[in-house]
């Protein structure tokens, strides 16, 4: 049993990595539903592990995305500067969040993203 979910939770994390490194997504959009529905893990802890994996993944993307020359420098630090605000306001907030809550407000924004990705 242990060992069925050492391969999903690797096979999850490839899935994610892959993503990732192609669109520049994947944690909160892939591995949070993964997490919740074939893990079994609490949303607020897949959330908070969606979070803590951008760190290692963004490193390795980001070195690829440097050695290609395909990185705006002066963007890169604007948005840097507002994510690094709203990354520690919304990791203060999670744990205030019910489950139903975080559940809605988690979709409606996976729908609107799907619907302008689309559009």
């Amino acid at each position: 049993m242990k060992l069925n979910r050492t391969i999903k939770l690797l096979l999850i994390g490839l899935i994610v990595g892959l993503a990732n490194g192609i669109f520049g997504s994947g944690g909160g959009t892939i591995l949070v539903p993964c997490l919740i529905f074939f893990i079994d893990v609490e949303d607020h802890e897949a959330h908070a592990t969606a979070i803590s994996i951008i760190l290692p993944i963004s490193i390795i993307s980001s070195i690829v995305y440097f050695k290609n020359n395909v990185v705006d420098i002066p963007l890169t630090l604007k948005v840097a500067l507002g994510s690094v605000i709203g990354g520690f306001t919304g990791s203060m907030l999670l744990h205030r969040i019910s489950v139903t809550v975080l559940r809605k407000v988690f979709g409606i924004f996976m729908i609107i993203a799907a619907i302008r990705m689309v559009f």
